[in-house]
């Protein structure tokens, strides 16, 4: 059989492959026949394809398909079993959405025809598992989607999908792959080696904008930063840590799903903007969808609003009334770059020298309320998230990726490296945090990965599925779990909104309570991983340590089950 006599299916891969995807993650299904058949018609002719990674559950697939690219900033595919396999991962695709992960996610269409094309229906679940619409299923969380109508188009329609997930702001696309279509004979011809069709080159801010907004830095006496998201480009790590520093000014990282700054520096100001919103007279917000809660805090009137990112306004977002007087649009590197050197025409060298001693004495007092808080935690029984967290930090290496699904607290922990942080989607769809960590893992193979996750989140993960991915593709990470036995968001929202009603006066609140759960260490052990239960306090920082010798030198998963009461 010659090349121009091979499938669709070979062709799709073979393309994939050219265009720098590395890995597809996918669980399969009767739509896969033709992939199969190409993965080992690739290898018999020696043919460069993406690896195959295979996962149990589409939630793992694309969550560790989320995790690989938040590390690598490589486009990763993955593919699904058609309809039933779309509705899997419609979850994880609202986390990579809201988060501008780009993926090519992908699934199989139930065949079409009935009798008489070879790829047709064989099976009794091809007339059930067929949509009008499969797509409308995730629509509203991919930029672009579209159904492979031949052979013929096919590098056309490869190239816009990765050239639209990767123009900014990134994000998922969905491509579906009918089986009569990609069982089919490809086109005649090769396709060419580099794309014609190449991501748009990214925004720069306005100049007059940046001007207004020097203007405004210099008149400010307590200007404030707040940030969420700003580390997913690889220069605003540096390019923050630069700004922040040279002309004074506090930076509080809200809900950070990328760490924006590094624990130590002298301008960063913790994790919550509450107190500090109030008093600034200038805002400027670096990709944060929510940089606070209008309900708890607001800027004064008098204050100025600057929204900053590839899309200011969230546009995806239906409603969000954050103020925004001023807003500009770019990643956040070139916005610093370009404000820091208009900032430096304006006069301003000793108010920026007075507001930095204030800022120090403030910060000085702000982590030694921290400090002396886990302190007072240590002996506390059950365990404490922040004594956890506190004990967590000091064990990690110091470029240990990290992914937190909510239990560690940052407060209590340092990271002084960009990409070495990654928290959970602004999206919430629980159960991110244990395959993004194997994505992670998979993307840089030589740094220590570790999970930290809820007991809820852990059992969203399909953690079965999660443990047998970890071993079946030698991706040795530990895992902690945080074990309150209780939906803990569920309960403080209850009794936030109803702090003298019933349910507080509750022992047991409707819908909040988990126990009993079942032993997750051994779910880990199962999977040939190492587990242990933790309980007392004391034995945590021994215990961390003999997690972690195992996943380093025996090269085995490992979780730990921490006991921990409510915070």
């Amino acid at each position: 059989m010659d090349e121009a006599s091979q499938s669709v299916a070979y062709a799709y891969l073979a393309l994939l492959a050219k265009r720098g995807v590395r890995f597809l993650f996918g669980n399969g299904g009767t739509d896969f026949a033709p992939i199969i058949e190409a993965y080992a018609v690739a290898a018999q002719k020696g043919v460069p394809v993406p690896q195959p990674i295979l996962a149990t559950h589409e939630n793992l697939a694309v969550s560790m398909a989320h995790g690989y690219a938040m590390v690598s900033r490589e486009i990763p595919a993955v593919m699904v079993h058609v309809s039933v396999g779309t509705a899997n991962m419609v979850c994880p695709a609202m986390n990579a959405a809201r988060e501008n992960v780009a993926i090519l996610l992908s699934a199989g269409r139930s065949p079409l025809t009935e009798s008489g094309i070879f790829g047709g229906r064989d099976g009794y679940i091809h007339w059930a598992q067929e949509m009008y619409d499969q797509a409308g299923l995730i629509r509203e969380f991919v930029k672009w989607d579209y159904e492979l109508r031949n052979g013929e188009q096919l590098e056309t329609v490869v190239d816009r999908a990765l050239a639209i997930a990767e123009s900014e702001p990134r994000g998922p696309v969905y491509l579906s792959l009918p089986r009569e279509v990609l069982a089919a004979p490809a086109a005649a011809g090769h396709a060419s080696t580099t794309s014609r069709l190449r991501p748009a080159a990214r925004a720069v801010p306005d100049n007059a904008a940046i001007e207004i907004a020097a203007e405004w830095f210099a008149e400010a006496e307590r200007p404030l930063i707040i940030a969420a998201n700003a580390g997913r480009d690889q220069g605003a790590f540096a390019a923050l840590d630069l700004f922040a520093e040279r002309f004074a000014i506090p930076v509080a990282q809200h809900k950070p799903r990328y760490l924006c700054l590094r624990t130590s520096h002298p301008m960063n100001f913790g994790y919550d903007p509450t107190a500090l919103v109030g008093d600034a007279d200038l805002v400027m917000v670096l990709e944060s969808d929510v940089p606070w809660f209008p309900s708890q805090a607001q800027p004064p009137a008098a204050a100025k609003v600057i929204q900053c990112g590839y899309d200011p306004l969230f546009t995806r977002i239906p409603i969000r009334g954050f103020f925004c007087d001023l807003g500009l649009i770019g990643g956040t590197d070139a916005i610093l770059s370009a404000l820091g050197n208009s900032l430096q025409q304006h006069s301003g060298a000793e108010r920026i020298r007075l507001r930095r001693d204030a800022l120090a004495k403030e910060r000085a007092a702000m982590t030694a309320r921290w400090q002396a808080a886990c302190s007072s935690l240590e002996t506390r029984s059950p365990l404490h998230p922040a004594y956890v967290s506190r004990c967590i930090s000091e064990a990690k290496d110091a470029d240990a990726i990290v992914v937190n699904e909510y239990t560690l607290q940052l407060e209590y922990s340092s990271f002084e490296q960009p990409d070495c942080y990654f928290g959970s989607s602004a999206a919430s769809g629980l159960g991110w945090g244990a395959g993004a960590i194997l994505g992670a893992k998979l993307a840089s193979p030589e740094r220590q990965a570790i999970a930290v996750l809820g007991d809820g989140a852990y059992l969203f993960s399909n953690p079965a599925a999660v443990h047998h991915a970890s071993a079946m593709h030698d991706l040795p990470v530990l895992f902690v779990v945080m074990n309150n036995s209780t939906w803990g968001a569920v309960r403080s929202s209850a009794l936030g909104m109803y702090p003298q009603g019933w349910a507080a006066k509750s022992n047991a609140p409707a819908f909040t309570s988990l126990a009993p759960l079942p032993a997750f260490e051994q779910i880990c052990a199962a999977a040939g991983g190492y587990g242990e239960r933790v309980e007392d306090g004391a034995e945590l920082p021994a215990a961390l340590q003999r997690a972690m010798h195992i996943v380093r030198h025996e090269r085995r998963q490992a979780l730990l089950n921490v006991i921990c009461g409510l915070n």
